[in-house]
């Protein structure tokens, strides 16, 4: 099959590249980019007005499937990262049965396949993500795994984990690292603070993820392993983050929407819908995330796509599960947030949407160069609109950013050369 799509902005920052450009595919990779291009028998797609870009790799996405498909499967996250121009996406292992087998793996994988959505399941450290015993990490290398994480459980004791670091450095892991004292933020709802006091509920406090992650860096730091930090939230784990990098330790980080967004006020007005583990914090973090992300010490921005029940999200503050969804909004949230506020570059906002985390890991994804994988995101950068939970694909509704009106919209996705998401 053979793409041709004609007169789009082509923005690829791995390949320095912003211009007017038509773009051939040709068999499911990009066959050639030029002005004028002719290509008998290819279909054609009009690109005026729209960015062509490589296609969005999110490193965090909840597909909850094994397990829990009353919040979500393989087939419906995938469409919802098709909407929200995702091409490449890896899967947390926090199913049941837990990612913690080639098994379990290859589930996923072969569920993902029919979609056009490529889903890297990541493989878990620990056994049932119990943080008790090592699983087999070459196991899951050779199924295809292209990190390792206990995602919401992190691991508790020192020495175990620094035998995974170990291993993961000796087979060229990433290891995706929640930094979240356990026993300092129990099950609380909210972050410690005002909104906490306000609620008269316990909180989770900034330092018990500030800590985490300098535990971790200095783990790194020892054993070699690259260490990235998930969804970090606080200006000081920033900082952490900033000051490992400048000593040469192999750590990267990833954020959220959610967290250069909104603050823990959100909480007040939206309830269960702003509850999300790290929690929303203040507007000094939500300043430090904006600060990371514009020197760089921020790698990826990601979803953290978190879908529950509605019946789930109904409970009251302390005792419903953390988390919202995210694939079908995170570009339109980091174009609004991000570049129509002046504070990054078009071409920022996409490497670090595509190119940057396709690198953390290793991946021959978020480039539009000759020859690679033809997968891209089309966009209108201009568009208004507003956000409706009632038309999510995903079969999750807890959003806080339900009725927010946002600017950039995506019209088209393609994977491997294939048209998997057209609006309307």
């Amino acid at each position: 099959m053979r793409l041709l799509i004609r007169g789009a902005r082509v923005v690829d920052p791995a390949g320095g590249l912003d211009a007017p450009l038509d773009i051939l595919t040709d068999n499911g990779k990009i066959a050639r980019l030029g002005a004028d291009l002719a290509a008998d028998g290819a279909q054609v797609l009009d690109a005026a007005g729209l960015v062509a870009a490589p296609g969005l790799v999110d490193l965090h996405v909840h597909l909850r499937q094994p397990g829990f498909e009353d919040k979500e499967t393989v087939a419906t996250g995938c469409a919802a990262a098709a909407k929200g121009g995702v091409t490449t996406l890896v899967a947390m292992p926090n199913t049941r049965p837990a990612a913690d087998c080639p098994d379990i793996v290859r589930l996923v994988r072969d569920k993902a396949a029919p979609t056009g959505v490529n889903v890297l399941p990541a493989g878990a450290v620990t056994v049932g993500q119990k943080g008790e015993r090592l699983t087999d990490f070459a196991a899951l290398k050779a199924a295809g795994v292209p990190a390792l994480t206990d995602d919401g459980v992190p691991i508790q004791n020192l020495a175990l984990l620094r035998r995974a670091m170990q291993e993961a450095k000796r087979l060229d892991l990433p290891l995706l690292d929640h930094c979240e004292d356990r026993d300092m933020v129990q099950n609380y709802a909210v972050n410690e603070g005002d909104v906490s006091r306000q609620l008269g509920l316990p909180g989770r406090p900034a330092i018990a993820e500030e800590l985490q992650i300098m535990r971790d860096v200095m783990l790194a730091e020892d054993t070699g392993a690259h260490v990235h930090i998930c969804h970090i939230s606080t200006a000081k784990g920033v900082d952490i983050v900033r000051q490992a990098k400048a000593r040469g330790v192999p750590v990267t980080c990833e954020t959220c929407p959610q967290y250069f967004t909104l603050t823990q006020e959100e909480v007040l007005r939206q309830g269960t819908m702003a509850r999300v583990n790290p929690p929303l914090r203040t507007q000094a973090d939500v300043d430090g995330i904006r600060a990371g992300l514009l020197d760089g010490t921020i790698d990826a921005i990601v979803t953290d796509h978190a879908p529950h029940t509605a019946q789930e999200k109904a409970r009251p503050l302390p005792d419903a599960p953390s988390g919202m969804v995210g694939l079908e909004t995170s570009l339109a949230l980091a174009l609004t947030g991000l570049y129509h506020t002046g504070l990054l570059p078009l071409a920022r906002v996409l490497a670090l949407m595509s190119a940057s985390p396709a690198a953390l890991l290793g991946l021959p994804k978020g480039t539009l160069e000759v020859g690679r994988d033809a997968d891209l995101v089309l966009f209108d950068p201009e568009e208004e609109w507003t956000i409706d939970k009632e038309q999510f694909v995903s079969k999750g509704r807890n959003t806080p950013f339900h009725g927010r009106t946002v600017r950039g919209r995506v019209k088209y996705t393609i994977s491997q050369g294939k048209i998997i998401y057209m609006e309307g």
